[in-house]
This record gives structure tokens, C-alpha cells and sequence, in this order.
């Protein structure tokens, strides 16, 4: 099967399709061409009404289910999505610009996990029991209600379910409001888990830009807001969230350091460095873009990463032999190539890349600065596009001080063969999520985030049901009360 480009209707309400066309036009536009491949419409408020009132409805009859029950349902969903996953694969690279050989194992399969992860987990949320001498107290898991989930444009399909999957797994309804950039994944995400036996309203698709989303998170309806964003629209959705006491996630930017001892396997650490920085044409919120490498084997290293940057294939990503696709937008690109002036200007050397590609697409050739400094603007602030920052550094402390030295702490990676000195330093790192002579993997069985700037809470594994419910405990006493009077 394949999925039309242009949805039935902009929005996925109540267990069906909904259009208003009195919301804001929005342009869905194919980063390879620059094409419009489709059109939806914001959402208005009388579909943000019938959005938070159906969910709210639908919460407590989905929250009376037992976890078994609603675990059945996602793990349904996973199947489905699994038999599906190539028609959700185009989707995505259409959505998204990212290549097939990308989105085909990595997008629609994640998503599955979480749901199957999810859905294993639901019939395991359970209380304890308290002995307290001779009366005792147990403990209840609960939903918090109805939850709204803010996605980013690089991950759409994967996001909409690693905060759907766990916000029903504990008897939430979720209403999710995709990226204006990318709005098209979400809403099959909604139809699957409909076709699955979701009852209706349980997880909703909401268009819009930030107006949308602000609507959303200060309905005193909602009672959890779980966003992937930036930390500017963090601050905004965070605050606006505090207003009403409600739960909250926040996953948001980084400029994560990536650290490579001259003990490393140079193919390995080139490889990580590359996957850091260069997948999903370096569109990934944890990439490792300050790769410290220890002076001994700085130049091999630059001239090993030349060499295989160089192999990349640059191209129509709907070719599976394809492995670097466009950047999301015009704008992000235009945002990058001021970071590349930026890094020039400064004085940082371009080893390769810096160029965008002649056509019609959003293309941007993989680019790779060395000798850069700590206080150069490409060594401080998120770039969010192809752009790796070379760093040198002699000793274990000095580069740990510089590698935690930035107001973020999303993810940190280490290279070398000494494993008791790289637990030693990623035990050091400021950082949630870390990897060890790997980098940027992400399995729904570990929990994902970070610290500082970089946001507050998980995704994923056991923890992420800490963020979807809420504990109640109850005394229970046994014998008479003794009152003072």
C-alpha cells in the first residue's frame, strides 16, 4: 500500500477525520524539490474544543480498562504499523526529507517499539503494599488525565509515539500537535491506533503553529505537557505550563560533546563522529557536534573523516542507495549557512563541505570545521544541520571541564579502549544520555534526556511511566482512632 501526500483532512479527532478551512493555511512542501506535496489548516478553536473535550471524555472509560487491555491495543498498533512500514517510510521522507534508507529502519520501527514497549509494560503498573506495624497502606497508580504532546519536524513519527505510547499505556488520552513543518505522520499514527482499538478520542492530531500549542497547554483541561522543541519554545511552554501546576517534559536542544582518546579504533570513532553529526543530514537533537579528539590523532582522524565523508551519497532520497538527504526546510538552511560564515569568519579551518547543492532541494553538502575553539559561535550554540565542530585537547580533565562547559547537557559520547577510563569520564559528563565508543543510539528500553537547558524528564523505558501518572497512597488503619480530644 501507499499513503496519499495530501491527508483526508487536516486534523484526526474523536476517532475521525475533521477539517475546519477557517484555520491558517499551511504549506506541507518536500525538502528534495521544494514542491508543495500538500495543504492542511490550523487548528481553530472549535477544533481545539472538540479535540480537549472528547479526550477528556475519553480518558476516564480508556483509564477503566485494565493495563492488559490497553496494552492489547498497542501492541496492536505495533503490528500494524510493522506490516506498514514502508508506506509510513515514504510518508516520513516526504514529511521530512530524510532518505528511505534512513526512515525505513529507523522512523515507523522505533515508533512500533515504543508502542509494543508500552504495551508490554501496561499490565504491569501496579501499586505496593505498605505494612505499617498494625494497620498498613497501599499505593495506586493513576493517569493524570488528558495530555498534550508538542512534536518536532525531524522525528514525526517516532515522537508522536514515544510520548503517545507510555501517556496510554497509563490511561491518559493524548492530544498530539505535530510540527507545522511536518504535520502528515501523526495523523496515521491516529488511524492505526484507531484500526488497533483505540476508542475514539483517546489520542487526537491537532495542526497548528505555536498559537495552537499555547491554546493547548493552558487549557486547564490538560493536565500533562509533554514537548520536543527548542529551548527558547521550552522557556515559553514550560512557564505557560506552571501556570496550571501541569505535569511536564521537556526534551529539548543540545550541544552535546563527543570525546575521542588517541587510544581509540580510529574506523570506529570515525564512524560515531559521522552518525553524530551527519544522519538525518545532522537534524538529530543529541548529535555529538563538538568532537574533542586527542592531538595524537587529530590529522588521522580529519583526513579518515574526509575520506568517508566523501563516499556519501547525495541524491533523490526516495533512492534507497541514498544516505544523505536535504535539509527540513529553506529556512533551516539558510540557517546553517550562517553558521558555516559564522565558523569561517571566526577563523575555524573548513576541512570539507560548507556549500549548499545547486537544484531545486534543500541541500547542504556534510561540513567539517577543525581547529575551533571553545568561545567560537559553531562551538556554542545548536546549529541543527551538517555542521561538525573539530576540538583539540591533550588531558582527560582538561577536555571533561570543556566538554561540560555549556549551558546544555542533553547527550555526551566517549571513545576509547580503556574501558575504566571511559566509564571513569562518562561518569563526569553533565549530561542524560550518554554512549560509550557509540554514539546517538536510542532504544525505547533505555530512557532518553537531559539535564540543565536540555530539558527536564525522560522518554522511554520504566522511567518514562513516572511522567505519565501519578502515584496515590491510602492508609488504611486497623483499630480504633485516639483523637486528643
Amino acid at each position: 500500500m501507499r499513503y496519499e501526500t495530501q491527508p483526508t483532512a487536516s486534523h484526526f479527532v474523536n476517532g475521525a477525520y475533521l477539517e475546519d478551512t477557517e484555520g491558517e493555511l499551511i504549506e506541507v512542501v518536500y525538502p528534495a524539490t521544494g514542491e508543495v506535496i500538500a495543504r492542511v489548516h490550523a487548528g481553530t478553536p472549535a477544533v481545539i474544543e472538540a479535540a480537549v473535550s472528547s479526550a477528556h471524555a475519553a480518558q476516564k472509560e480508556w483509564e477503566a480498562l485494565s493495563g492488559t487491555e490497553r496494552g492489547r491495543v498497542l501492541r496492536r498498533a505495533a503490528d500494524i504499523m510493522r506490516e506498514r512500514n514502508r508506506a509510513l517510510s515514504e510518508l516520513e521522507t516526504y514529511d521530512t526529507g530524510k532518505p528511505m534508507s534512513e526512515t525505513l529502519y529507523v522512523d515507523a520501527t522505533s515508533a512500533a517499539d515504543a508502542l509494543e514497549y508500552f504495551g508490554g509494560l501496561a499490565g504491569s503498573l501496579t501499586g505496593e503494599h505498605v505494612q505499617l506495624g498494625g494497620d498498613w497502606g497501599y499505593t495506586v497508580r493513576e493517569a493524570l488525565g488528558v495530555c498534550v504532546g508538542i512534536g518536532a519536524w525531524n522525528y514525526p513519527t517516532q515522537i508522536s509515539c514515544w510520548k503517545g505510547a507510555p501517556a496510554l499505556a497509563c490511561g491518559n488520552a493524548m492530544i498530539f500537535k505535530p510540527s507545522e513543518t511536518t504535520p502528515l505522520c501523526a495523523l496515521k499514527v491516529a488511524e492505526i491506533l484507531i484500526e488497533a482499538g483505540l476508542p475514539a478520542g483517546v489520542f487526537n492530531v491537532v495542526q497548528g503553529l505555536g498559537a495552537v500549542g499555547a491554546a493547548l497547554v493552558s487549557d486547564p483541561r490538560v493536565a500533562k505537557v509533554s514537548l520536543t522543541g527548542s529551548v527558547p519554545t521550552g522557556r515559553k511552554v514550560y512557564a505557560a505550563a506552571a501556570e496550571g501546576m501541569k505535569h511536564v517534559t521537556m526534551e529539548l536542544g543540545g550541544k552535546s560533546p563527543l570525546i575521542i582518546f588517541d587510544d581509540a579504533d580510529l574506523e570506529n570513532a570515525v564512524g560515531g563522529a559521522i552518525l553524530g553529526n551527519f544522519y538525518s543530514s545532522g537534524q538529530v537533537c543529541s548529535n555529538g557536534t563538538r568532537v574533542f579528539v586527542q592531538k595524537g590523532i587529530k590529522e588521522a582522524f580529519l583526513t579518515r573523516l574526509a575520506e568517508r565523508l566523501a563516499t556519501a551519497k547525495i541524491g533523490d532520497p526516495m533512492d534507497e542507495s541514498v544516505n544523505f538527504g536535504p535539509m527540513v526546510s529553506k529556512a533551516q538552511r539558510e540557517i546553517v549557512k550562517g553558521y558555516i560564515a559564522k565558523g569561517k569568519d571566526e577563523g575555524a579551518r573548513l576541512v570539507c563541505g560548507g556549500q549548499e547543492i545547486e537544484g531545486n532541494g534543500f541541500y547542504i553538502e556534510p561540513t567539517v570545521f577543525a581547529d575551533v575553539d571553545d568561545d567560537m559561535t559553531i562551538a556554542r550554540e545548536e546549529i541543527f544541520g551538517p555542521v561538525m565542530a573539530v576540538l583539540d585537547f591533550e588531558d582527560e580533565d582538561e577536555v571533561v571541564a570543556r566538554a561540560n562547559d555549556t549551558e546544555f547537557g542533553l547527550s555526551a559520547g566517549v571513545f576509547t579502549s580503556d574501558l575504566t577510563r571511559g566509564h571513569r569520564v562518562i561518569g563526569k559528563m553533565e549530561a542524560g544520555s550518554c554512549f560509550l565508543n557509540s554514539y546517538n543510539d536510542a532504544p525505547v528500553e533505555l530512557p532518553f534526556g537531559g539535564s540543565k537547558m536540555s530539558g527536564v524528564g525522560r522518554e522511554n523505558a520504566k522511567g518514562a511511566i513516572e511522567h505519565y501518572s501519578q502515584v496515590k497512597s491510602v492508609y488504611v488503619r486497623m483499630g480504633d482512632v485516639e483523637s486528643p480530644f
